[in-house]
């Protein structure tokens, strides 16, 4: 499979072309920044001591025009911008991009009637594996728990909740029957009251290189249930997104997520 990887220059854009040129079954085609980078021109290879002979582009329509599958990992502008472009060459997409407003939600569920799109808060394995224990816990725990969603980022982030937090509310409310935006409480300050019950309460963490964490608490009179998924590096977002790509080969369009991946396995 040929594949692009947008956010070249960045930590996760360069693991991934690290493991596309790793890869038995994949080909890299075409590494992407944004305009005015300052590594556009450079091999793509070039941050993971390796020479690859595809340079640095920022010419989507180019790099697209010779690919199977995009993988990106940048912001949401980025993201759509790029998805526009992968439509007109039947291009397919990993996105793990996280941020995204409901319009632009929209935007990415558009496009998966044209082209075959993955799109996951997180693409590792073992996070989404917690996803199941976390559905299986709010079913087992609807009375008489207070809910509680913890995750903690690394000083750049720039989004809070995180993806991957708001999944795991989301998973949580459809297990007990809810709208996630009716029972979600995301900051606390003041008199606020007493808690009001069915809410899903959300902190977010961020500070020094944390790469990802978090813990969901059912809090009951006399104990407290905890799930937490810890991801150390960077590794098992990697695996994951290429678990993907290799996933969406057999698919023309639709759109899934990770746990379509690892039940196709």
């Amino acid at each position: 499979m040929r594949i692009a990887v947008a956010g070249a220059t960045g930590r996760m854009g360069r693991m991934l072309i690290d493991a596309v040129l790793n890869a038995s079954d994949a080909t890299l085609v075409g590494a992407l920044s944004k305009e005015g980078g300052y590594a556009l021109g450079q091999d793509a290879g070039a941050f993971v001591g390796k020479t690859t002979g595809v340079v640095i582009s920022n010419d989507a329509d180019a790099v697209l025009s010779s690919s199977d599958v995009l993988l990106d990992f940048t912001r949401p502008e980025g993201t759509l911008a790029y998805l526009d472009v992968a439509q007109r060459h039947s291009v397919k997409m990993v996105i793990g991009t996280t941020g995204f407003d409901a319009a632009q939600l929209d935007l990415i569920q558009a496009a998966s009637k044209k082209i075959a799109v993955m799109f996951a808060s997180s693409t590792s394995a073992s996070l989404n594996v917690t996803l199941r224990l976390i559905e299986l816990a709010a079913k087992n725990f609807a009375e008489g728990y207070d809910i509680e969603i913890v995750e903690a980022h690394h000083r750049y982030k720039v989004d809070a909740p995180s993806g991957t937090a708001l999944t795991i509310g989301e998973t949580i409310a459809t297990a007990l029957g809810h709208n996630l935006a009716d029972r979600a409480v995301f900051a606390r300050e003041g008199m606020t009251g007493p808690r009001v019950p069915s809410t899903i309460g959300f902190s977010a963490i961020r500070g020094g290189d944390i790469v990802g964490e978090h813990a969901v608490l059912f809090i009951g009179d006399g104990e407290r249930i905890e799930i937490t998924h810890k991801t150390l590096n960077r590794l098992p977002y990697v695996s994951g997104a290429m678990r993907a790509a290799r996933f969406l080969m057999g698919r023309d369009s639709g759109l899934f997520d990770m746990g379509d991946v690892l039940g196709d396995s």
